[in-house]
């Protein structure tokens, strides 16, 4: 590449690229050229200043750009678009606050594990330090949450790193990439080929993907021998596309399987071997499962302490086979005596072309379908009592069939919809796990839904969480896609809510809104539909109603404040000191 004098940059490229190599492009249609090359078909984001270059090589040359009506809006709507689609999610911005507005949402990705290539622009590079207008040092302050991040110095890099971000953010394990553009480069002119390869060369960067075989024969080995064997399944089995393999793998062995909250849908919410979502808010079964398996094999989770609990405590009998792409999880929380850095899918294929016998399950598998009929997850639900979330997320689950994609924020309503919520396919399941970020159900949906045009979208939200981001109704009423916001609105922060009343002496502090906007007549502004649900009877007949909508309806369904997601293990406590296993 040849780069070109000060007086060059000044010339604007008028006419789509259709020109033969080599070419003059600027930094700016590098950037939608580069895109074109990956493929990308949309792209979140919000103008600015220092990426208005970029925005109008956009209106020359369009790619579909969705205009969130915040940063944070844009970010979750492709963290939602990148879960349900797979492909890489897409974010512009631009420089200060604009970048650091996106902050919240790449941490999410990082820790969910999210791939998403952003784009910030940034004050030109002469003046970079010198805390001109709208300045912020995004790369430092991204480093610790990103998979990586990039400054363009030389507009000549541009296409080399644009296609090393993607990438980055794609391969082994997915994540957050940012790229950080200073506005003269965006500019800056250099000459190109349009047949410019796009092959990355990291020899540095080489993600394990293929399992090594005497582990796998040694975790063979270690199965045929279990008479207590457990499948913990995360959310590295969607990312691998190794849903089918895991329920042939359980079914090989006739291994019992429970979920971690990321890796719910990974099998059938029904199928006989699932126990259901295990840690803090699982059940009670699957909780015991892990404190007596003696042969715990984790596929693709990373032993989060809202799922082990006190680690003291966690699995005391289980020999731990750890499979992960990612090496740095093995043995960072659990110790581990078989560990397989590889591809979920790569691994559980290995296993399966195993001719070795399983165990004998069968004592272990009678005793936890007994514990399953025992310790259901249950809730008690009078006329007196009002409506409850949980009558509300057994609708929606009835009427949707459980073929929806359901996204949430965090908090009760997140743990109620993993309880009562049977996912029947991978990917329809989008929610905000190891952040815990408020706001990221509603445009995570608005993602998803664009992702996914012909699916039923649902977002469940809490009534805090979706004034966070409400404003994207502005996004719904633009796009008129059919995405359905219900509202378990109990007027408070209600996790929140809920330690406050059992580790807090019920002193609420400052967790109760008992002022609230009318949703309904919100969301008319919106030129939306909008429901009031107060009873059950009412929500079994508006909520079908609402479901079967080919329009964007919110439903604001007014439930009891006191309830409480049960069962629980309380902060500091082992799986098997579950409470509220049973009604009182």
């Amino acid at each position: 590449m040849m780069k070109l004098t000060v007086e060059e940059t000044e010339q604007v490229y008028e006419e789509p690229i259709t020109a033969e190599a080599p070419m003059q492009l600027n930094g700016a249609d590098v950037f939608i050229e580069t895109l074109h090359k990956h493929q990308v078909e949309v792209i979140f984001g919000y103008p600015g200043g220092a990426v208005l270059p970029i925005y109008d090589a956009l209106y020359k040359n369009p790619i579909k750009h969705i205009l969130a009506r915040h940063e944070q809006g844009a970010i979750h709507a492709a963290e939602g678009y990148a879960r349900v689609s797979g492909k890489v999610g897409v974010v512009i911005a631009t420089s200060g606050p604009g970048a650091t507005n996106l902050v919240t949402g790449i941490a999410d990705a990082m820790m969910d594990s999210i791939p998403l290539v952003v784009f910030t622009g940034q004050v030109a590079t002469t003046v970079i330090g010198t805390d001109a207008f709208q300045e912020a040092d995004i790369i430092g302050i991204t480093q610790p949450i990103t998979k990586h991040n990039y400054q363009v110095k030389d507009v000549a890099d541009f296409p080399r790193i644009i296609n090393e971000a993607f990438h980055i953010a794609s391969t082994g394990r997915p994540g957050p990439v940012v790229v950080d553009i200073p506005k003269n480069m965006a500019t800056s002119m250099f000459v190109t080929s349009k047949e410019e390869s796009q092959e990355v060369n990291l020899p540095g960067y080489q993600p394990t993907t293929t399992p090594n075989f005497l582990q796998i024969q040694k975790a063979a080995q270690a199965i045929s021998t279990a008479k207590q064997p457990l499948i913990l399944a995360g959310a590295g089995v969607l990312f691998a596309k190794a849903s089918d393999e895991l329920a042939a793998f359980a079914e090989k062995y006739q291994i019992p399987i429970t979920n971690t909250l990321l890796g719910l849908g990974s099998i059938e919410g029904n199928h006989p071997l699932f126990l259901g979502m295990a840690g803090m808010h699982g059940t009670y079964t699957a909780n015991m499962a892990i404190q007596t398996c003696d042969l715990l094999i984790n596929v693709g989770a990373r032993f989060d302490d809202r799922l082990t609990g006190n680690l003291n405590y966690f699995a005391p009998n289980a020999k731990v086979v750890h499979i992960d792409i990612d090496p740095a999880e093995i043995g960072k929380n659990v110790p581990t005596e078989i560990p397989i850095v590889a591809d979920a899918k790569e691994a559980l294929e290995a296993l399966l072309a195993q001719d070795s016998p399983n165990g004998n399950t069968a004592a272990w598998l009678e005793s936890l379908n007994v514990s399953k009929e025992q310790y259901p997850f249950h809730y008690q639900a009078s006329e007196e009592r009002g409506l409850l979330p949980q009558q509300v997320l057994e609708l929606v689950h009835e009427y949707t069939n459980g073929d929806a994609i359901v996204t949430t924020d965090v908090g009760q309503h997140q743990m109620w919809t993993a309880q009562y919520y049977k996912f029947r396919s991978p990917h329809n399941w989008v929610t905000s796990g190891g952040l815990g970020t408020m706001g990221f159900g509603f445009p995570a949906a608005i993602g998803a839904q664009l992702a996914k045009p012909t699916a039923k979208v649902v977002s469940i939200v809490g009534d805090a969480g979706f004034q966070m981001t409400l404003q994207e109704l502005s996004l719904l009423q633009e796009l008129r896609i059919p995405v359905k916001v219900i509202i378990l609105n109990n007027q408070a922060l209600g996790m929140v809510r809920q330690w406050q009343e059992t580790f807090h002496g019920e002193r609420f502090s400052q967790s109760l809104i008992p002022v609230q906007p009318d949703f309904v007549k919100l969301a008319a502004a919106y030129d939306i539909k909008g429901y009031k649900i107060e009873t059950f009877e009412d929500a079994k007949l508006q909520l079908k109603e609402a479901l079967e909508s080919d329009e964007p309806v919110l439903i604001d369904c007014r439930v009891v404040q006191k309830e409480c997601v049960y069962p629980m293990v309380a902060p500091g406590k082992g799986l098997h000191e579950m409470i509220g296993v049973k009604p009182e």
